[in-house]
């Protein structure tokens, strides 16, 4: 997503020099429409009682963070820096204010656990079917579980899977975007957990792999991926929820083994 309000360039240039407020303030406007759009992208699946504007809140600290830390010598553009710290400072926001209930988070737990078990089992994907009978429940109770957990979802790739190496925390999607890769360390984590990614994408049930695809590569929303499969945007987002769980479930039980 380009932004090209005025010259940026001489915008950098003199903010690096002067490192002037109002410099600063100037740079904030020209890229505010990054924080609109990262708002608008992680609201589209959260409850009616968050307000979008609250996340706008939440990104803007993000960017002011980005826009006084960026190297402009950096071999990364400003936009992909910044929109990862524009997501991560909302998500923390959102994170700390855990509005998520303990009840969610636990059935989520349950159908990941379920998952990881019954893959190991068979050395497939399980239906849904094998994942109802494992939990003891029915089909509809299965699909009514993963819409409450998709409601309660945040950018769910985001939180899906964290390496620690050597102290630093990779979040899992930034390996998918251009990310700045200080240290050498950082920078084979992230390759190794891109082909992990890459490889457990590439094993999900087809629909399930291509709403992955569409939703995270594309950036089509739940509502265009609806309309390309000829479904309802709740049953996207089931389909959705359950691919985040069986992703959680494999690289969960890969990083384990590497530990």
């Amino acid at each position: 997503m380009g932004v090209k309000t005025e010259d940026t360039s001489a915008l950098w240039q003199e903010y690096r020099r002067t490192r002037d407020r109002a410099v600063r303030d100037r740079l904030i406007l020209t890229y505010a429409p990054l924080v609109k759009f990262v708002a608008g992208r992680l609201g589209s699946g959260l409850p009616a009682h968050v307000d979008e504007g609250d996340l706008v809140s939440y990104g803007l600290l993000g960017l002011i963070g980005a826009i006084e830390r960026y190297d402009p010598d950096r071999e990364i553009k400003f936009e992909t820096y910044a929109i990862t710290r524009i997501k991560g400072a909302i998500i923390d926001e959102l994170r700390a204010l855990d509005w998520v209930p303990r009840s969610v988070r636990a059935r989520a737990r349950d159908i990941e656990r379920a998952i990881a078990e019954l893959e190991k089992k068979l050395h497939r994907a399980p239906t849904d079917e094998e994942i109802a009978g494992k939990l003891g429940l029915t089909q509809d109770e299965l699909d009514n579980s993963l819409t409450e957990i998709s409601r309660s979802s945040i950018a769910a790739l985001d939180e899906l899977w964290t390496a620690s190496d050597g102290g630093d925390q990779i979040a899992l999607l930034d390996t998918i975007e251009d990310t700045l890769g200080p240290e050498p360390q950082t920078a084979l984590a992230q390759t190794e957990m891109r082909e992990a990614l890459g490889e457990s994408i590439a094993r999900l049930p087809e629909r399930e792999k291509l709403v992955v695809t569409l939703y995270y590569y594309e950036e089509l929303t739940l509502r265009e991926i609806g309309e390309v499969l000829g479904v309802t945007e709740s049953r996207v987002s089931q389909l959705h929820t359950k691919a985040i769980l069986r992703l959680k479930a494999r690289l969960g039980g890969a990083a384990r083994a590497t530990v």
